[in-house]
């Protein structure tokens, strides 16, 4: 009998839709509840997550296959290190940005998605629940423009209307699609709703 583990959660969606948010937000309000919460973010601070951040803020950019390598890095660094344990001790592990986003971003510059998804499940735990924050390249580049420190590599228009379009077809069970436009406290009511069914419906809470 497979042993109960805790909930994992993943937030995302493209620059500027508040994945960091609602992450935030559902954080805040699972604690209240005396839930046992970890909030983590991809890419990390780990020397590959730095690699990355340093990358995208630069004018010259990698070779997408080493660009791919640098993520999954970073990627089994936090399963190993993060993920699996807060799983294991029955935590509530809320993400923002996942494998998916990789799938997006990567995908977006010509590496096939679905290999990315397969090569990142052969490692990574698959999420229970999704939520991807919708909305235009545009407004999501508006919405960032105050931003001191920009991610010149991604934050481009017609790169994350590509980028928009591989979120936009990710689909499955445990995915669920939000429109971005709406208020912040909509969208964190229908994330935080969602997450009370799944973890009744998995005994993590009464």
């Amino acid at each position: 009998m497979r042993e109960k583990r805790g909930l994992l959660i993943v937030i995302e969606g493209i620059d500027g839709s508040g994945k960091t948010t609602q992450a935030r937000f559902l954080a805040r309000k699972l604690k209240k509840l005396g839930l046992s919460v970890i909030t983590l973010r991809e890419p990390t601070r780990s020397r590959w997550g730095r690699k990355i951040r340093a990358m995208a803020r630069s004018k010259i950019s990698l070779d997408p296959q080493e660009e791919l390598e640098l993520f999954l890095r970073d990627r089994e660094d936090n399963v190993k290190r993060h993920i699996l344990p807060a799983l294991n001790q029955k935590k509530i592990v809320i993400l923002d940005r996942y494998y998916f986003s990789t799938m997006a971003y990567q995908g977006a510059r010509g590496i096939d998605p679905l290999y990315i998804r397969k090569i990142n499940e052969a490692f990574a735990p698959k999420p229970d629940a999704v939520f991807i924050l919708h909305l235009s390249a545009s407004e999501g580049l508006s919405r960032i423009s105050h931003r001191r420190k920009k991610d010149i590599l991604f934050e481009q228009e017609r790169y994350l209307e590509k980028v928009a379009e591989i979120f936009q077809s990710l689909k499955g069970r445990n995915f669920y699609h939000l429109d971005a436009t709406q208020s912040k406290p909509q969208i964190g009511e229908l994330i935080f709703n969602r997450v009370i069914a799944l973890l009744k419906k998995k005994k993590l809470l009464s």
